[in-house]
């Protein structure tokens, strides 16, 4: 009985861990498939086919609230990211365009702390600098000069990111919705952000070939449907300190796709760093994130903003 009762997480953070695996592979796929310079179209067309799929799917809208909350969360995870991490990955090498994920754990504490006044433990802060000493060290090394707008980019993708995943975890979802129809509203309501903005700053679609009609494809179904289902299904039951921990898997699947596919070395510091990251993100798993924040508020009553409480994991 307890045998099991250990195995379903792991099993919980395994299936989650997915999300970020397939996420990592969304450079590679950019750069070498889908037409160039079209960030926002490409962020367009990763979002809205999913989530109207979804929709379709599931059939469930939001009610009341849950409208606003949809749209805010969606702006965050979807409407924001998306473009953002597309302009930095047109403009950044796959491994640079990625580092910046690494630190997603750190950003999720620190909202964690400013937003639900909760304090980061020790461990957690070590394990996030870790987790990002390991990814920089695979990702930077030769890397070349700074694109100073990719840059940015890259670090308000993994902000917006972040936030929208404590405000998951905070909000949870409501009676009777499944991860499924919640995927779908966030996918809709970040496509339709993203919209006008393409069509107002780039224009037409562009006329696109095989390849890049299969990028597209395989970035809206797997990447994006399945990826963002796995990754709010695992946001619903594990914590939030072992969601963003997974994080730092995506850039590592990058500099992985990179070497594989694309020819790209991979040198001993580099491998040194990923076995670093890994295990900053194995521990952060086995920790189970049940430590890594102690309540400011000393009232004997449950918080009712407490990310790690079982009243969240609905």
């Amino acid at each position: 009985m307890a045998a099991g009762r250990a195995t379903r997480p792991a099993a919980l953070a395994a299936l989650t861990a997915l999300a970020p695996v397939s996420w990592g592979t969304t450079y590679a796929v950019t750069t070498e498939f889908l037409p160039p310079d079209r960030p926002l179209f490409t962020a367009l067309a990763r979002a809205l086919p999913a989530g109207l799929l979804l929709l379709a799917v599931t059939r469930v809208l939001p009610r009341g609230l849950w409208w606003a909350k949809a749209a805010v969360l969606g702006a965050l995870n979807i409407g924001a990211f998306f473009p953002l991490l597309f302009v930095s990955a047109y403009r950044l090498p796959g491994g640079m365009a990625a580092v910046v994920g690494s630190v997603q754990p750190l950003f999720v504490v620190g909202l964690s702390a400013l937003l639900l006044g909760q304090r980061p433990a020790a461990r957690t802060l070590a394990t996030g600098l870790v987790a990002a000493f390991g990814v920089s060290l695979v990702v930077l090394k030769g890397a070349g000069a700074l694109d100073t707008v990719g840059v940015l980019a890259a670090v308000a993708s993994t902000a917006s990111m972040a936030a929208g995943t404590v405000l998951t975890k905070r909000w949870g979802r409501p009676g009777g919705v499944g991860p499924l129809a919640l995927t779908g509203w966030q996918l809709t309501a970040g496509g339709l952000l993203i919209a006008p903005l393409a069509f107002l700053a780039e224009g037409a679609p562009p006329a696109l070939d095989g390849p890049a009609v299969g990028g597209y494809l395989y970035l809206a179904l797997a990447n994006t449907a399945v990826g963002y289902w796995l990754w709010f299904r695992g946001i619903g039951r594990l914590t939030a300190v072992q969601v963003g921990f997974l994080g730092p898997l995506s850039p590592l699947t990058a500099a992985v796709v990179g070497w594989a596919a694309l020819g790209q070395a991979l040198n001993p510091v580099q491998v040194a760093g990923m076995a670093l990251a890994f295990g900053a993100t194995l521990a952060a798993q086995l920790g189970g994130g049940r430590r890594s924040f102690s309540s400011t508020r000393k009232s004997g009553r449950r918080d009712s903003m407490d990310l790690t409480g079982p009243a969240l994991r609905r």
